[in-house]
């Protein structure tokens, strides 16, 4: 199949998805141009201009920076039809009219260019409906997408074909959308709210239901299904305030107007209570109150009884939250058995989980995955309903189902399909197995898609019983300690895992690295430092440090500091290339960690900073180092005598203040990731990125960096910072903690006592850093931080 080249995408509608879609394409380097209708009064591309200079104040931020609003391309339908014919994919993302979007299809037909693939993005809209205006010409090459909300963060893409989308454009966008958006696409049927929104928006309703029967509280009901059961933190009712009460409804009303004859057609009724909040304009978070309303610093819930708000704040009962800790099997037996309400409600919404995936499974999707993935990542679930149900016994678990449909307790009285007790389904256990995942209309396993695009995560996401290999435990190992894994898959570059909670750095991790990088340079092109899930490294153990504090006090930690930083300059000066997968949270020591490396590959969503003043302490690990060396490096390409503060004071300021960069291309800003760097959009594609860089640099006879003194910027610059930050502390924008701490970072980062210019060394600054830190330790203040994070996980602000 020949490489479907994506050099400019149209979005056409700068409403809230279409804006935030264009967002994320200018966060993974594509052009875009983002198109609507002209505006009335003012300049024409008035209605997109809006638009764009809102997505710089929207939270969560859509863009990776604020300032990359400006790469979007403005116009409008009058003025600019013509740049359409520079545009490989058009995605349609209008408002959910069926008459407006057909409309405009007959607008652009004729300016398209005649490979252009086109999408329509809907959440629930017929696409071949859609299709139907369309000339024979496009239909070939027009299918439907969705996005999540929002889509930066939303995983999910679902992707559906209409009779006449040729099966090649699907390769050709899933392909796009996996590897250049970073999207999780799962291919939908084209039925109506396709697969996640069609089983989310009715366990949602089934969960209003419930909570209904069961005479819960909404507080209590989100508490129950966030974060306890296994689902977004955001639980039920939140969840819907956040989407928009106005956007479920439509979302329901998609049902109520498509699915006459779907035996859960009862349940699809619009909740009276919703249709209460929509009248009286309370349509969630952005009009202020919805299920909740929030004034000054308190949350208030509705009740709908009294059809006011008033006090929130309530949990799950310790009965039922210790019942949600225990393995699948037991934790649904006790639900289904216990006589409390908040059991007996989980178990409902469970229970009615099970039977609608189950019964509507061959019409919505191809396989059990399918759904389970749409679920995992459209609705925040750790397991799909599959998974959870084939974790706690599947025929166990079926036979309660079934009776409770035969008792009139379910929302339905369509049974179990036959292929849940009977055939290779019960044989195997449930709809998972090695082989692939359950489909009803092949009547077998499916394997997962063999598209080329997937050769490249060698540990994607898996389903629960389909036999994914572990990571920590693939591969070849070559040696390992207690909180680190030494390894290779291709026996030409070496992996080093960290293995300790959160990644954390203590001496088992400084001794593993070192036994990694001897093995790497002693038979291997380079080494890879990658971890399997959201944490690259959340810093340094203090924990770990504590009995040698106790015991010997500060001049105990200086000889561990020292290891650390050792480390972490051969991990620089390696005869080898060390590349870091940085994936997640990389703060603190992982932050200093990465910045030695000789390259980061960098998932999109990394969080990069050194966050030590958090804690009462400075960067110990050549941090400091790291941003003198770099304003000195900065300074040089920009003019010999140019000052040094100019560049050092950036990465000062960032430091002190302890921020973090909340995207790659923020943490590019800020630093810590340098040009060179490879951002990824994939997080299953980082290590195939950074084991191809590590063998691409050393197959291009890859040499260290030279050990050299660099500039400066001396006494007198600390004296300048020192003079900013009395101004803070005497204006009580900072503590005389917070002011100490600062200083010491100055100190370090232009030198300490010396002239403007001089020389120094990376020995020599870390010197610096240690004697500092280490100054640190004994001061009561920060000691206070220290206990505080340790005891809360929360910085204490003294």
């Amino acid at each position: 199949m020949n490489r479907f080249l994506v050099r400019k995408v149209a979005v056409l509608g700068a409403g809230v998805m279409g804006a935030q879609i264009a967002a994320h394409l200018v966060n993974c380097k594509v052009p875009v141009v983002l198109f609507d209708l002209p505006a009335k009064d003012g300049p024409k591309n008035g209605i997109v201009t809006k638009a764009v200079d809102g997505l710089k104040k929207l939270k969560p931020a859509p863009l990776g920076l604020a300032e990359d609003a400006t790469l979007i391309e403005q116009a409008n339908y009058e003025d600019h039809l013509h740049l359409l014919a520079g545009c490989d994919l058009v995605i349609e993302a209008i408002a959910e009219r069926m008459d407006w979007k057909l409309a405009l299809y007959e607008k652009i037909a004729p300016a398209l260019a005649p490979h252009a693939i086109v999408a329509s993005n809907t959440s629930g809209l017929s696409i071949t409906k859609l299709a139907a205006v369309l000339p024979e010409s496009i239909r070939p090459r027009f299918c439907g997408v969705h996005f999540f909300n929002p889509p930066r963060y939303m995983a999910l893409l679902e992707l559906i074909a209409t009779p006449d989308t040729r099966p090649e454009v699907l390769d050709q966008l899933e392909t796009f959308a996996t590897s250049a958006l970073g999207k999780a696409v799962v291919r939908a049927k084209d039925t109506p709210n396709f697969i996640a929104n069609r089983v989310g928006i009715a366990g949602m309703l089934a969960t209003i239901k419930e909570a209904d029967t069961f005479g819960l509280p909404y507080d209590v009901v989100d508490d129950l299904t966030g974060k306890k059961l296994g689902r977004a933190s955001s639980g039920t009712f939140r969840t819907a305030d956040v989407v928009g009460l106005d956007t479920m409804a439509h979302v329901i009303k998609t049902l109520q107007d498509n699915l006459a004859d779907d035996p859960f057609y009862a349940s699809y009724a619009t909740p009276p209570v919703l249709g209460a909040l929509i009248a009286k304009g309370a349509l969630g978070q952005k009009a202020g109150a919805g299920f909740y309303k929030k004034v000054g610093r308190d949350i208030l819930r509705l009740d709908p009884a009294k059809a006011d708000y008033v006090a929130g704040g309530g949990k799950a009962e310790p009965l039922v939250e210790r019942m949600l800790k225990k393995p699948a099997a037991e934790r649904l037996k006790l639900l289904r058995e216990s006589s409390n309400p908040q059991a007996a409600f989980l178990w409902a919404i469970l229970r009615d989980a099970f039977h609608y995936a189950a019964v509507h499974l061959e019409s919505i999707a191809e396989t059990a995955r399918d759904v389970d993935f749409a679920m995992r990542w459209g609705f925040g679930m750790k397991q799909g309903p599959f998974e959870l149900w084939q974790d706690a016994g599947w025929l166990q678990v079926a036979g309660w189902v079934k009776a409770d449909i035969e008792a009139g307790k379910a929302l339905s009285t369509a049974p179990l399909p036959a292929w849940v007790f009977e055939g290779p389904v019960a044989e195997r256990g449930g709809v998972h197995a090695v082989e692939g995942s359950w489909s009803p209309s092949r009547q077998a396993f499916v394997p997962r898609s063999e598209l080329a695009v997937y050769c490249r995560q060698y540990f994607p996401e898996a389903v629960l019983g389909s036999g994914a290999k572990d990571p920590l435990k693939a591969g070849t190992e070559v040696w390992r300690n207690e909180e680190l894994r030494a390894w290779t898959l291709d026996g030409e570059v070496l992996i080093a895992s960290i293995t300790a909670k959160l990644h954390l750095i203590s001496p088992a991790v400084i001794e593993g690295l070192g036994k990694a990088l001897d093995a790497a340079e002693a038979g291997y092109k380079g080494l890879v430092i990658w971890s399997p899930d959201d944490v690259f490294s959340a810093g340094a153990n203090l924990e770990a440090l504590m009995p040698v504090f106790m015991k010997s006090g500060a001049k105990g930690i200086a000889p561990e500091v020292k290891k650390l930083q050792d480390m972490f300059l051969r991990l620089r000066y390696a005869q080898v290339p060390v590349v870091a997968a940085v994936r997640g949270l990389a703060l603190g020591g992982g932050c200093e960690l990465a910045v030695h490396c000789a390259r980061r590959v960098a998932a999109m969503e990394s969080y990069v900073g050194l966050v030590e003043v958090g804690v009462g302490l400075i960067p110990a690990g050549g941090g400091l180092t790291y941003i003198a060396r770099r304003a000195a490096e900065m300074a040089t390409a920009a003019n010999a005598n140019v000052d040094i503060l100019k560049f050092a004071s950036d990465g000062f300021t960032n430091a002190a203040m302890a921020k973090v960069g909340t995207s790659a291309p923020e943490s590019r800003k800020l630093g810590y990731l340098v040009e060179g760097d490879i951002v990824v959009p994939h997080k299953d594609e980082l290590l195939f990125v950074a084991l191809a860089q590590a063998r691409a640099m050393a197959d291009s006879g890859w040499r260290p960096p030279q050990r050299k003194p660099f500039a400066v910027a001396g006494r007198n610059a600390i004296a300048t910072i020192k003079g900013q930050l009395a101004n803070m502390r005497d204006g009580g924008f900072i503590s005389a903690h917070d002011f100490h701490l600062a200083t010491l970072i100055a100190e370090v980062v232009c030198g300490g006592d010396v002239d403007a210019g001089s020389l120094v060394t990376e020995d020599y600054l870390m010197a610096l850093e240690r004697e500092r830190f280490c100054s640190l330790l004994e001061h009561p203040k920060t000691q206070e931080r220290i206990m505080g994070m340790l005891q809360t996980g929360k910085p204490v602000r003294n």
